[in-house]
């Protein structure tokens, strides 16, 4: 070959590596063209689970293609939530997260260990849920209000315990704030997630719970789960009978266990809008409201830049909180 011919085919080659670039941004606008994962952190039975199944239904409707939930339990959340991290950001692998998300990486910190994933690492893509967490023990607990509970724990410290879903969780954390502010001490028993958590209330391993109201309906109704308390600001619809923390005289008391949807950072931004699009339409669809609502825990959408500011917010809250629980031995 000449050399005329060889620098030629050099400079064809530089050209398409120049052009490919623009090659593979056009390729999201074909997004999607196979079934798309939505991680769950958690067990079946517990928030995210219930924010990811409406979602997932109903986005495979949209995007017309397959939305399959996978659920990865285990750390708190953390092993999901890093895998997720971990993902190619190619939009088929998505995050339904709970705030625990905020706050896992700093209670790593607080041992000396590398976290497994950085909050950073992630795209915020809607809010689903919000819903204040309630304070829940089984129907056979001669606890009937919560100063029966606070009065019992107060002579029997570290005595009566409590279930979460790992240690730094969302019920961990909202039962820790709650101890703190009585000035009592419960013995923190962490499992998997908070459906196992459930379980382990029903079935008498713990004597109580913080959990979504969501999760809780379905046992209040069937008398065998008492509720004593909301940490939201105010009461809610699907138990307006239950007064607040803040009512009861706990000013500082206030959680909420919301559900998000995430993407690996590096997502393309068209797959990001195209599912921001995606989700919001989901959200406005009757049958998602319904099944939300029928759960007992109603829609909470905010779009991706909402969402942001509100995690920010949430966040600096969560992670003081996490500071002062400290190390968990």
């Amino acid at each position: 070959m000449h050399r005329r011919d060889i620098l030629k085919g050099l400079g064809a080659a530089s050209a398409l590596a120049a052009g490919a670039p623009f090659a593979r941004a056009a390729a999201p606008a074909d997004w999607p063209t196979r079934t798309v994962t939505m991680i769950v952190p958690f067990p079946p039975g517990g928030q995210a689970d219930l924010a990811a199944r409406p979602v997932s239904n109903a986005l495979e409707k949209i995007l017309g293609h397959p939305v399959i939930v996978e659920n990865r339990g285990g750390g708190g959340g953390s092993i999901g939530n890093a895998a997720a991290a971990r993902a190619a950001p190619d939009g088929y692998t998505l995050l339904m997260s709970l705030s625990s998300l905020l706050v896992l990486p700093e209670s790593e910190r607080l041992y000396g260990r590398k976290p497994p994933y950085e909050v950073d690492q992630f795209t915020p893509i809607a809010r689903i849920l919000a819903d204040p967490t309630l304070l829940a023990v089984p129907a056979s607990a001669p606890w009937k209000t919560l100063q029966d509970l606070i009065d019992d724990a107060g002579k029997r410290p570290g005595i009566i315990p409590y279930g979460s879903s790992g240690a730094y969780g969302t019920l961990h954390v909202s039962m820790e704030m709650f101890a703190f502010a009585a000035g009592i001490k419960l013995l923190h028993v962490p499992f998997q997630g908070a459906g196992p958590a459930v379980k382990a209330l029903l079935g008498g391993e713990v004597q109580a719970l913080a959990s979504a109201p969501g999760v809780l309906k379905a046992h209040v109704n069937a008398g065998t789960v008492r509720v004593l308390a909301n940490w939201g600001g105010e009461r809610i619809d699907s138990f307006p009978e239950l007064p607040t923390f803040k009512e009861l005289g706990f000013k500082d008391v206030e959680f909420y266990i919301w559900a998000g949807l995430f993407t690996p950072k590096d997502v393309p931004g068209p797959i990001k809008a195209r599912l921001g699009e995606a989700v919001k339409q989901a959200m406005a669809q009757p049958e998602t409201a319904k099944a939300f609502e029928s759960a007992g825990s109603p829609p909470a959408y905010l779009d991706a830049e909402a969402f942001k500011r509100f995690m920010d917010a949430d966040g600096a809250r969560l992670i003081a909180a996490v500071q002062r629980i400290g190390k968990v031995e």
